[in-house]
This record gives structure tokens, C-alpha cells and sequence, in this order.
């Protein structure tokens, strides 16, 4: 090898150690710009998850107390009437909740998807609600079902004195109040998904379905929504979420009440853990919710998962 060479061999090193340092901070400068948010996630949530398993497991009352009681608060916990009252509503209402917010959402998506007049200024006000915080939502909604100021005195003042619509002081039907509050909040939401994809639907299969001569009802019954299963997918999870971490709503529309008829498991342990200062008891309520919410979604991904690995 000549000099002329070596020296274009020496030349070129430079910039080829430099070539490689770049690659390298190219591959490992999203781990570490991510490396903040990921370790305050496993700190602030999982770390908190498995503290509050383990304070579960304890006599803890107004402090933490790391003297392990074993099962106790859980078997405290079942054998409360109220937190069997919390759960029986938080099923009612997740149910009601969430099929009545993908029901009305998919209606009102499918009716926009009409090409309609003035679907811009219909989407914004489909969408109002869900910018307002659910303490407003669940105030305006007390103001609206209050016997003494809301629908019954209004039906009553245009003369229809037999009309009676006392959901809110009842306690047999209070919590199909937090369900009209919650629905009323979470349908436009679920509207704009479903329009999202209702919009991302190829045209040329609704071309193709038409020249067989399917009906739009048939259309959109047999291969639009089928098509669109992953949005209900998401839908589902996030209503099953707010659902589940209902508390600001209740706390405003209900209070929990009367009695607590309208209580649900996030209004419990807040009352038992915050107001009643029974640590043990509120984080062993938090824990079955938990377990709850999982017992539903593991399965539901794992069949997911399942069918997506054998198409």
C-alpha cells in the first residue's frame, strides 16, 4: 500500500468513529429521553399498586402500620353491607354506562356520517359536554334532577302537577342518575371514534356491497361496524375506565347518597381511607377493584392477542 493511501485511510477514520457515535446516540437517545416518564411510571403508579397491596395486608388506620393482620380487612370488607351496595352499583352502572354510550355514539356517528347540513356546528355540540370537568357535569345535572328546581317543578309550573321525577332523593334509583350524567358527558366522545372510523371505512366496499344490492341498514349491520371492532375495542376501555374511577361525579351529583345508595367502590375507598382513616380497609377495596377490572380485560386481550397470532 503506497503513502498516498495510508493517508487517505487516516483521513477517512475520523469521520468514521464519528459516523458510528452518531448511530449510536441515535439508537439510545429515545431510551433516554423516555427514561423519565417510564421511571415515574414505575414508581407513581406500579409502586404505589404494590403499596397499597402490601398497607392491604396491615392494621393501618390514619398512618401506615406494617403489622401484618393477613386477611382481615378483606374479610372486614365483604361483610359490610355498603361495600356490597358500592359494588352491586358500580356493576349497574359500568353496564348501563358503557352500553348506552356506545349505543347512542354509534347512532349519532352513523347519522353524521349522512353528509348532513351543518355536521361541523352538530359534531361541536355532540362534543360540548365532554369539555366540561365531571365536577360541572355532575353539579348542572344535580340542578336539573333537583325536585325543587329541575324538571318536576318545571312540568309542574306548565300545569302537569301528577309528573314526579324524584331520581335524585330516591334511593332505589339514584344511581341511574350518576348514569344519565355520565352518558350524557361520555356520548359525543364515543361519537367522535366511531365517526373517525366510520370515515376510515374504504369506499369501494360500500360500492360493492350496493351493486349486490345490500341495503345501507345491511351495510352498515354486516360489514362497516364488524370492520370497526378494534374503535369498540378502545371505546370499551376507556369508558370501562371512567366507569371504574368514578368518583368526581358522584361526589358532585350524589355525594354518595341518599345514605349511600348512590356509593360507588372509588367513593368508598376515598370515604373509608381519607375521611374514616381506615388505611387497611380503603386499600383492600382499591385492590378487588383492581382485581376486577383485570379478571375483564386479561382474558379479553389474551383472545385478542390469541386470534391475531393465528390469522
Amino acid at each position: 500500500m503506497n503513502t498516498k493511501s495510508l493517508r487517505a485511510k487516516s483521513l477517512d477514520s475520523p469521520e468514521t468513529g464519528d459516523s458510528g457515535f452518531t448511530e449510536r446516540l441515535q439508537s439510545w437517545l429515545p431510551k433516554l429521553v423516555l427514561s423519565p416518564t417510564i421511571l415515574i411510571t414505575l414508581v407513581f403508579v406500579y409502586g404505589f399498586i404494590i403499596w397499597s397491596a402490601v398497607l392491604s395486608f396491615t392494621k393501618s388506620r390514619l398512618l401506615p402500620n406494617y403489622d401484618f393482620v393477613g386477611l382481615a380487612n378483606y374479610e372486614k370488607l365483604f361483610a359490610m353491607d355498603r361495600w356490597q351496595v358500592a359494588w352491586s352499583n358500580l356493576i349497574i352502572f359500568a353496564v348501563l354506562f358503557i352500553g348506552v354510550a356506545i349505543v347512542l355514539g354509534t347512532l349519532l356517528a352513523v347519522f353524521l356520517d349522512q353528509k348532513i347540513r351543518m355536521e361541523g356546528a352538530i359534531r361541536t355540540i355532540y362534543l360540548y359536554p365532554m369539555a366540561l370537568s365531571l365536577i360541572v357535569t355532575g353539579t348542572a345535572w344535580k340542578w336539573i334532577l333537583n325536585p325543587d328546581i329541575g324538571i318536576e317543578k318545571l312540568m309542574h309550573d306548565l300545569g302537569w302537577t301528577s309528573f314526579q321525577f324524584d331520581w335524585l332523593i330516591n334511593p332505589d334509583m339514584s344511581i341511574y342518575t350518576v348514569v344519565i350524567a355520565a352518558v350524557w358527558q361520555a356520548s359525543g366522545f364515543v361519537m367522535a371514534m366511531m365517526l373517525a372510523g366510520l370515515r376510515g371505512v374504504d369506499g369501494s366496499i360500500i360500492q360493492a356491497a350496493q351493486l349486490d344490492g345490500a341495503s345501507m341498514l345491511k351495510i352498515y349491520w354486516r360489514i362497516i361496524l364488524p370492520i370497526m371492532r378494534p374503535i369498540y375495542f378502545s371505546a370499551f376501555i376507556i369508558l370501562s375506565h371512567l366507569a371504574i374511577k368514578s368518583f368526581d361525579l358522584v361526589l358532585a351529583l350524589t355525594a354518595g347518597g341518599p345514605g349511600y345508595s348512590s356509593e360507588l367502590p372509588a367513593t368508598f375507598m376515598y370515604q373509608f381511607t381519607f375521611s374514616r382513616s381506615q388505611i387497611g380497609v380503603g386499600t383492600a377495596s382499591a385492590i378487588i377493584t383492581l382485581m376486577g377490572f383485570l379478571a375483564i380485560l386479561v382474558p379479553y386481550l389474551y383472545s385478542e392477542h390469541r386470534g391475531t397470532r393465528h390469522a
